[in-house]
């Protein structure tokens, strides 16, 4: 092959590479605003499963009181307790709780997002449809037209992933109730 043809391949192939990272940092970069609320955590102290507790000051929770092992990263059609959940909140993992009345629809649309350090759960307590949890973090709305909005699912995801206060790598065996 000719110098040129080779040249022409390698500035293919950077032109290529360069798009590749911007589509992958564009989409991992928050595209629409936080809508979420801070919470201040009342504790982070570990309490034996069913101990009681002052009450939470957000629903869902937030940060406090919580149990000592955590919940599997994963889809759940059963609730799971709170305490727990909020275990996996401090590790820097986000919760999605969903309200049992949503449509099946929507319960199946939620199962994407089950990846890397997100768990999803019925949560008959939500004052709302949807609420996304991390760490002091939450933001709750109701479903419009039936429809999840994506986009706000994943950026806060994006946002608050990895963000509580005891940071947990990727992948890391933590003990779990299940």
């Amino acid at each position: 092959m000719s110098k040129t043809i080779w040249i022409i391949i390698v500035i293919t192939l950077l032109i290529l590479g360069g798009w590749g990272i911007v589509a992958l940092t564009k989409g991992s970069t928050p595209q629409s605003p936080d809508k979420s609320v801070f919470y201040e955590a009342q504790s982070r102290d570990h309490i034996e499963v069913g101990a009681e507790h002052p009450e939470y000051n957000s629903n869902p929770p937030s940060g406090g009181w919580h149990y000592t092992v955590t919940a599997k990263k994963k889809y759940y059609e059963e609730p799971i307790l709170d305490g727990y959940a909020l275990h996996n909140l401090e590790h820097g993992d986000v919760w999605i709780t969903y309200n049992p009345r949503v449509p099946q629809e929507v319960k199946d649309e939620l199962k994407k997002f089950a990846f890397s350090k997100v768990l999803i759960s019925p949560r008959e307590e939500n004052e709302t449809d949807i609420a996304l949890v991390a760490w002091e973090r939450v933001d709750g709305f109701n479903l419009e037209d039936g429809k999840i909005p994506e986009t706000r699912i994943r950026d806060f995801i994006n946002r608050y992933r990895n963000q509580g206060p005891e940071k947990m790598p990727l992948g890391a065996i933590e003990a779990t109730f299940n």
